[in-house]
């Protein structure tokens, strides 16, 4: 049901996440009611396919698969994931709407926060259950009762904001990195995430790059130890020279600062040591 980065996510591990996020409470939550709460339907048909200059994770493709749960969010950046659901069988829905909800987590595992959701909208047979930071919607679950093939209370639709969108008590618990601008605001993951390397590929002395989305993306490596054997189109230098050419994109993790040349061939990562270059990792690889 979820997608969005998936060829990125292979390569980083996608690490199991927390369920702290901030808001306290339970799964659902009582809650203050957004200034612009969504007045829309909750019944939209979902869509496969944009068109066809669309791929899966673009922002459109994305949109028009997660019904009216995308409709719900307002997001600051695009859309970052959503969809709907598959079927279940009897036993597995529940018998309210927030069982649904929870349904929703148990079928799922989504890497969302897992508590701190409020009723926004209830209609015969549907709910819209809102995730909100700041008064505004970054996650949407559309739970319904008694569809076709999915008996009881279960999840219709969701979407969600940008990750960088929610609070750093919940990313900090997941595997991505998030990266700010200049001033300190959190750059979209689409734009720019890091993570370690996935524990079961005994990669954890790596660290991956991913910058930008879909067919433009391009992933890079810090490789200290040498695990990722076969994977990179050069070798990491830990103690690089920064080309003259290279310019500041602004993104920083920390005390890092990334830089790029128009090649994009590598990335060279400022730190307070001098200038570590991460090599580009070879396409159609990734770990089992």
């Amino acid at each position: 049901m979820r997608k969005g980065l998936a060829a990125t996510m292979v390569l980083l591990g996608a690490a199991a996440v927390g369920c702290g996020d901030g808001n306290g409470g339970g799964l659902v939550v009582t809650g203050t009611p957004p200034a612009t709460p969504y007045t829309g339907p909750l019944t939209v048909p979902v869509k496969e396919a944009a068109g066809e200059d669309d791929g899966e994770d673009s922002p459109r493709a994305v949109q028009a698969r997660s019904g009216a749960a995308g409709r719900a969010l307002e997001c600051d950046a695009e859309i970052y994931s959503g969809g709907g659901s598959d079927p279940w069988s009897k036993g597995d829905g529940g018998s309210t709407p927030e069982e649904g909800l929870r349904a929703f987590f148990d079928m799922e595992q989504p890497e969302l926060p897992e508590s701190g959701y409020r009723m926004e909208r209830k209609e015969k047979g549907r709910v819209l259950f809102s995730y909100d930071v700041e008064g505004r919607t970054k996650v949407a679950v559309v739970v319904a009762l008694d569809r076709p093939h999915r008996p009881g209370w279960g999840p219709e639709t969701s979407a969600s904001c940008d990750p960088a969108e929610l609070p750093a008590s919940f990313t900090d618990s997941t595997w991505f990195e998030i990266w700010t601008d200049r001033d300190g605001r959190r750059v979209p993951v689409t734009k720019v995430h890091s993570s370690v390397g996935a524990a079961h590929c005994d990669w954890e002395s790596a660290r991956f790059l991913a910058i930008g989305r879909g067919e433009d993306g391009r992933l890079y490596a810090r490789d200290p130890e040498g695990v990722l054997d076969g994977m990179l189109t050069s070798a990491y230098d830990p103690d690089g020279t920064m080309p003259a050419a290279a310019r500041d994109t602004g993104y920083r993790f920390h005390d890092w600062q990334l830089w790029l040349t128009a090649g994009r061939s590598k990335a060279y990562v400022r730190t307070p040591d001098g200038v570590e270059v991460w090599p580009a990792v070879k396409e159609g690889v990734g770990c089992k």
